[in-house]
């Protein structure tokens, strides 16, 4: 730096050409100051930066974060050239500027200044990330005409831009195309066919590739976990582990992973890889600890979640974190402890957002603090500046109907500024089956078959409605119209990790190897049971059957078949876990309580809707759920 300083030290004049080499070497050094020296000086002596100089100056002031001053030193060019341009145009860029650089393009277009190699991928960059594929296809019939499409930048930017606008067509067939194809070419690609839906394509590619980097192996097992494909995704992390790996995961991959873990409620494969992301110093990674927040919770260890939470330190805990938090408890129906944490994040001085309310409302709508969540929800807009969305409705609407308030929620409906959505009328009907009302339950139905005319489970609730009134032919009549429109309900399913393997169990399942010593245990339980005082809820067994018959079936239920189990492979004291695709039956509820109790287990159930933690026959949520 003192060598190119030197000719402006000197007595005699320096010329306006000496400037550029200095503002070059200090691009990308985080030394603005001494760049606002350098400049000051020349503006001392009277220079005005041409082209060639201006585009040095440009990049270095964009590079320390000055971007006003970059646009300055633009705009007192006179004469602009190609690389004045492309200097201007990757400091919008970086900024995340991207409408502006498309409009400096224009006026550069405009001038009959030509793109090149450094100018292409910048503006394709702008075009994705606006969505704006006209555009990128305009730019790239002008790269056709440069002969610049088979240069790989050029190429590899736009097949990241059909990518991202969804033309996974054309990002092929340039792809294809391409006689030299860098690793972010194959990467785009996967993560676009992963984007989709279309995992064999994306297998496919990375099949194929010959060099791999983290961002292929991270887009493959993101993509798997996107796709609800959690074992698939633990497998390739699996992959990355082994001794013979030549990359190993980073920070995003196990980000990545985590939700797989989440998803499949694999707990002791979480805590695994939380092992490991200690083992490479992510402790004190916010990030890392916040989606360790969210995989604890989803597979129903509050303490660990909490745990990760309390790592995280007090400047670092962002609106997310809060939120995942937030969102936790109310997934564990913990109510006093969802509005605590609320009220933390409102004193630490973080701004709420509509996030943070679908998460306090819904803690409170589980826990039963009517009063507590209206209070909340009335004081959104005016007090927290927030704007009740669907969802908020939809929380408030599940919180009266979950009281037995009917009629109080049809009032919100009647007075919603919006127009009620599936999620709002669907939890107007749940409600009816908990506080019965055919009237309403028919309202909601009605809105529902409107609003989502393919989803079975609509149906399926109402007929649940009628069975329980004993209104059988009315249950015909909707059995009859969902085979007619070639609708199946979804069957019951239930899953319990037993040492690191999950096993699955569908309602009335005998295909599962140790299924003969689960129904015998099936069969001894409820005898076990009624001596504990348990009787049978045949409400639930939703069938015009016998009530010995409708007592069988009940003890064939997903989770029934999922605890029996577990607790045939597991040693007494060990927590069983299960995850349940559905809601929980009220008479599964009840036996797993007696069950709990009997062999002193602690059972911790994850259905569609929340957590029931059962311990010594009681669960959590209190029997409001």
């Amino acid at each position: 730096m003192r060598t190119l300083l030197k000719p402006l030290l000197a007595q005699n004049p320096c010329f306006i050409l000496d400037y550029a080499p200095i503002f070059q070497s200090l691009t990308g050094q985080n030394l603005l100051k001494l760049g606002q020296q350098v400049h000051t000086h020349m503006v001392l002596r009277g220079f005005e930066p041409n082209a060639y100089l201006g585009a040095k100056m440009v990049a270095m002031y964009a590079s320390s974060g000055d971007l006003g001053s970059a646009v300055n030193v633009f705009h007192r060019v006179k004469h602009p050239s190609p690389l004045l341009y492309n200097s201007i145009i990757r400091a919008y860029t970086l900024h995340g500027y991207s409408a502006k650089t498309m409009e400096i393009y224009g006026q550069m277009h405009c001038l009959g200044l030509k793109g090149d190699h450094f100018t292409y991928p910048f503006v394709l960059k702008c075009c994705a990330e606006l969505s704006n594929v006209y555009m990128g296809k305009c730019v790239h019939g002008l790269s056709l005409r440069t002969g610049l499409e088979s240069d790989m930048y050029v190429g590899t930017s736009l097949i990241d831009l059909y990518v991202k606008c969804c033309e996974m067509g054309s990002a092929r067939k340039l792809f294809d195309e391409m006689s030299v194809r860098d690793v972010s070419s194959w990467n785009a690609l996967i993560a676009g066919y992963m984007r989709e839906g279309e995992i064999c394509s994306a297998e496919e590619l990375f099949g194929q590739m010959r060099c791999k980097n983290i961002v292929s192996w991270t887009a493959m097992i993101s993509g798997y976990a996107q796709n609800g494909l959690a074992e698939q995704a633990l497998s390739v992390f699996d992959e990355m582990l082994k001794k013979d790996s030549e990359v190993k995961p980073n920070w995003v991959t196990v980000m990545s992973v985590l939700p797989a873990c989440a998803h499949s409620a694999a707990l002791e494969r979480g805590r695994k890889i939380h092992k490991f992301a200690s083992g490479i110093g992510l402790d004190s990674n916010s990030s890392i600890q916040t989606a360790l927040v969210a995989m604890y919770a989803k597979c129903g260890s509050l303490f660990d979640a909490r745990q990760c939470f309390d790592r995280i330190r007090g400047s670092e805990k962002s609106l997310v974190v809060w939120n995942t938090m937030i969102t936790a408890y109310a997934s564990h129906a913990r109510g006093s402890e969802v509005v605590s944490t609320f009220e933390d994040m409102v004193r630490a001085g973080v701004q709420p957002d509509h996030i943070t309310f679908t998460g306090l409302l819904s803690g409170c709508s589980h826990s039963g603090l009517v009063d507590v969540g209206l209070k909340y929800f009335d004081g959104m807009k005016t007090v927290y500046s927030v704007e009740p969305r669907v969802e908020h409705y939809a929380c408030v609407v599940d919180l009266l109907g979950r009281a037995g308030r009917l009629m109080e929620a049809m009032d919100v409906i009647d007075k919603m500024p919006m127009q009620a959505g599936p999620s709002v009328w669907g939890a107007l009907l749940s409600a009816c089956r908990n506080y019965p009302n055919l009237e309403i339950a028919e309202t909601a139905a009605r809105n529902l078959f409107i609003l989502e005319p393919d989803n079975s489970g609509n149906y399926v609730l109402l007929s649940n409605i009628y069975a329980e009134a004993g209104m059988w032919k009315e249950v015909d009549k909707l059995r009859i119209l969902l085979k007619s429109q070639g609708m199946k309900k979804s069957p019951g399913g239930s899953w319990i990790e037993v040492n690191g393997k999950a096993h699955l169990f569908l309602g009335g399942d005998t295909s599962h190897s140790q299924a003969k010593e689960i129904y015998m245990l099936l069969e001894e339980l409820p005898k076990r049971m009624k001596a504990a005082g348990y009787v049978p809820d045949t409400r639930f067994a939703l069938h015009d059957v016998s009530e010995e018959e409708k007592e069988y079936n009940l003890t064939t239920h997903s989770e029934k078949l999922a605890i029996a189990f577990g607790l045939l492979n597991t040693d007494p004291g060990v927590v069983l876990r299960v995850t349940k695709n559905l809601r929980i039956c009220g008479d599964c509820h009840t036996a797993t309580k007696f069950i709990s109790r009997i062999y002193g287990r602690e059972i911790i159930v994850r259905d569609v809707n929340r957590f029931h933690h059962f311990r010594d026959g009681h669960c959590s949520c209190g029997d409001y759920w």
